[in-house]
């Protein structure tokens, strides 16, 4: 069942990054400018340009050049940079670990902390339970690089206790790994907190109300087994539902909170890539983010198949 079910999600990827794949390269081909004549500058003569233009298939047309990229993606090949003229797998691969380093450093604390504050806050109604709506309005209320700055103002310029910018690979140094990833992780994980408290507190409440909680407390079972083997489980899946929007969420968000923290990780490169209208580079970031959302969105359905035996049979 389990297997049919991954089968079956893997397939319906396949269309979706055709069509993001497609949607892309025509948003991008249709931005106004002309990348030949940046790339060789002002000064350059007319068959410097023509040459440099007619060396990246340029002059041929939108589809054509589409199909070129299509059969050499298909074959793992995601082209050059037109501007580094490196591989644009190679670039990508070299910044991977830092935005997995961010995202999924994001989506734990805001997954641990959310879920956390949210059972308090169904547990124990009033203070908490105020605190959990404050932190939720703070939380997506304030700009992620505004929180940023706020962050890097207080700990890395005032206390001097954190690394304002930057980032340590692990290999490197584990401490020093894990004090990059401090500000970016809680710059990025306010908002996804928020959202994870709410969710875990509105469905644990309506959990604790139902009727077989109540034969469960008359049955003589501790609160802590009711809460964390019954109903944590039944309100698990709108839980699991909102983690996989919030690792969606922070996904977007790295290409902003990378920039601010000069975090050498595919957001900043997209922002990078952006700006100079390096297409086969904003392509391969693109596909990369997408298999991103499908791989997450795989791993929301098997837990799903996992909390209820329906969904496998589905």
């Amino acid at each position: 069942m389990m297997l049919r079910l991954v089968a079956r999600r893997l397939v319906l990827a396949v269309p979706l990054l055709f069509v993001v794949s497609t949607s892309t390269f025509l948003l991008v081909a249709l931005i106004p400018g002309n990348i030949a004549r940046t790339i060789v500058g002002a000064q350059a003569t007319e068959q410097q340009y023509l040459s440099l233009r007619n060396s990246l298939g340029l002059e041929l047309p939108l589809y054509t050049r589409y199909w070129h990229w299509l059969e050499r993606a298909l074959h793992g090949n995601l082209g050059v940079s037109l501007f580094s003229q490196q591989s644009v797998t190679s670039m990508l691969d070299s910044r991977l670990a830092p935005t997995l380093s961010l995202v999924i450093g994001a989506t734990a604390v805001s997954a641990l902390v959310g879920v956390a504050l949210g059972l308090v806050g169904a547990l124990r109604p009033g203070a908490i339970d105020w605190l959990v709506d404050v932190t939720a309005l703070v939380g997506l209320a304030v700009p992620s690089f505004f929180l940023g700055l706020v962050l890097v103002s207080w700990t890395a310029v005032s206390l001097r206790v954190l690394p304002a910018i930057g980032y340590v690979p692990m290999g490197t140094s584990l401490s020093g790994w894990l004090k990059s990833l401090v500000l970016p992780v809680l710059t990025l994980s306010a908002g996804g907190i928020a959202v994870v408290a709410k969710q875990t507190r509105d469905a644990m409440r309506d959990v604790l109300e139902r009727p077989f909680i109540r034969t469960l407390r008359a049955s003589g079972l501790s609160s802590r087994s009711i809460v964390l083997k019954h109903a944590l489980r039944c309100a698990a899946i709108p839980i699991v539902t909102v983690i996989g929007l919030v690792f969606i969420g922070v996904l977007s968000g790295a290409v902003v909170v990378e920039s601010v923290f000069a975090f050498p990780g595919l957001g900043s490169l997209a922002v990078q890539a952006t700006s100079e209208s390096d297409l086969p580079l904003i392509q391969g970031i693109v596909i990369y983010f997408t298999i991103f959302v499908i791989a997450v969105n795989l791993c929301v359905d098997i837990v799903y198949g996992l909390l209820d035996p329906r969904v496998r049979a589905a």
